[in-house]
């Protein structure tokens, strides 16, 4: 195919985001593809795609969220059976990677289990795949095939320019996020602060200092995920003891798994916005929380990849 030229293409989707899914499939004004995703009584995944693929582009879309293996084993399932049906290409797209935080050998004998999962993709037979805000940028060396790391920060940064908040200093609630908050910043025209913290271990963490000034200012706390919240609660109750006015949080991925409903509810945050590129269930949502969606920037990205267009224009921070 040249660029621009069109023929057919199918979407189908796992069950992990159906609610994204059908908003994706909307937006390319297709409907999902017919497929049942069931389980035998020992838990075995079972996927049967009940369209014919033979020869043309295949978008599988699968969140690989809590339950983080049951959603990846169907997400590789779908992909084998898209292959063994000789689907033309078979395009992966992941809004959420999980297992994206063991990025790297942090101490003696730990696995890098973003790399597996990157393995086990590409030999599923995924040709492509489309995500979302990867823990860790290169993450996308991982795979031996093409990936398109599309950013949630615009959608982000259109919301807060027309919230007009007075005076918002962008917050990066570690040292690792210091790139996102000033990339955040800048179209907003803010300066950053930076929560200086130690992490005891996995998911405790503990506020040390806050850089910056933030007294009497709108903080603005971004991260790319957000799992239990200590990290995004203790630094919001962090910025108020220390002067801050109010303080508004966001991130891309919302994982908000064991307490972190609680927290959040309990914190100084005025309002949380998220991405639903994991989906909220009801038992979830509280009035401190606001979903934006991203089906219109991942379709537009389907609708390039497949019409062999332009996809470098979706990746900018100033769209």
């Amino acid at each position: 195919m040249s660029e621009g030229t069109y023929c057919d293409f199918k979407i189908f989707a796992g069950n992990s985001n159906m609610k994204l899914a059908e908003d994706i499939a909307n937006c390319m004004g297709k409907p999902l593809g017919k497929s049942s995703v069931t389980k035998f009584s020992d838990g075995e995944i079972s996927v049967s795609l009940w369209e014919p693929v033979r020869g043309i582009d295949i978008f599988i879309i699968q969140s690989t969220s809590d339950p983080v293996n049951d959603n990846l084993m169907e997400l590789l399932i779908m992909i084998d059976a898209a292959r063994r049906a000789s689907a033309g290409r078979i395009n992966a797209v992941i809004p959420y990677y999980g297992y994206a935080r063991q990025d790297r050998k942090a101490k003696a004998r730990d696995p890098i289990t973003a790399k597996l999962v990157a393995n086990l993709i590409v030999q599923a037979g995924a040709d492509r795949v489309i995500t979302m805000d990867l823990h860790a940028p290169q993450i996308q060396g991982y795979f031996d095939i093409p990936v398109d790391h599309l950013l949630g920060m615009p959608i982000l940064v259109k919301y807060f320019k027309n919230l007009g908040i007075d005076d918002p200093v962008i917050v990066s609630p570690d040292h690792g996020s210091v790139t996102r908050a000033r990339n955040m910043a800048t179209p907003l025209d803010a300066p950053i602060a930076i929560i200086d913290k130690r992490r005891p271990k996995a998911n405790v963490s503990e506020i040390m200092n806050i850089i910056g000034d933030i007294k009497d200012k709108n903080c603005i706390i971004m991260d790319d995920m957000i799992d239990t919240a200590g990290t995004m609660t203790n630094a919001a109750n962090a910025l108020v003891e220390m002067g801050a006015k109010e303080v508004y949080a966001c991130c891309t991925h919302g994982v908000l798994s064991g307490p972190a409903i609680e927290r959040i509810e309990n914190s100084a945050i005025k309002e949380m916005i998220l991405l639903d590129t994991v989906p909220l269930p009801d038992e979830k949502r509280i009035k401190k929380f606001k979903t934006l969606s991203v089906a219109q920037l991942f379709s537009e990205a389907m609708t390039n990849i497949h019409t062999n267009a332009s996809v470098s224009k979706l990746f900018q921070l100033n769209r």
